[in-house]
């Protein structure tokens, strides 16, 4: 039998929200999937966000094959597979703008060795740079992981993904040339009419 789907497999970032019962304002978070088309990560998209009623739904969501110059590939492990030096790492920038009642964020998707060149280049963004209040005390820019812990809590992408999925396949990553910026797919997207 072949475990091979027809269509080639893509890495998807899908901005999800959904607004929980007893809730004034909408909530959102990331997913990461694995599929060859995006109605098929509705089940998995469904088991990540358990609790949410009727209203879950997509906001914003892009196939992710190309960061910082890099080809993001997926494939099926094997007793071969050498994982690559190079990680894809999810960032959530938090910080602060004066006069405004609200944490900014920023996303970034970066390719890296490890984690603290990860979070050494998140800290060259220009968000980073400018949302920090100097004279407010806690309201400096910060690495926000998906669960609001602190800057040792970013995510290798292949950690976020549902634990099937993690153990089937791989995120090959490599250096590229000519590659196109992803495109993002934004707005509201009802699950049922994907």
């Amino acid at each position: 039998m072949n475990d091979q789907p027809s269509a080639p497999l893509k890495l998807y970032m899908l901005l999800l929200g959904s607004k929980a019962p007893g809730r004034h304002v909408e909530q959102h978070d990331f997913f990461f999937g694995i599929a060859a088309s995006l109605p098929e990560l509705v089940p998995a998209i469904k088991t990540f966000w358990r609790g949410a009623v009727g209203n879950l739904h997509i906001d914003g969501w892009r196939e992710v094959n190309t960061v910082q110059g890099y080809s993001i590939v997926v494939v099926l492990k094997d007793e071969n597979t050498v994982p690559s030096d190079n990680k894809l790492f999810f960032i959530n920038l938090g910080g602060y703008t004066a006069g405004q009642l609200e944490e900014q964020h920023y996303v970034i998707l970066s390719v890296n060795t490890d984690r603290s060149q990860a979070i050494q280049n998140a800290k060259k963004a220009a968000f980073f740079k400018t949302n920090t209040i100097a004279s407010v005390k806690g309201a400096n820019a910060h690495i926000d992981d998906k669960y609001g812990i602190d800057v040792d809590d970013i995510y290798k992408i292949e950690e976020m993904l549902p634990k099937a999925q993690k153990d089937k396949y791989h995120i090959a990553i490599a250096p590229g040339a000519n590659l196109c910026e992803d495109e993002v797919h934004l707005g509201y997207f009802r699950l049922d009419r994907l």
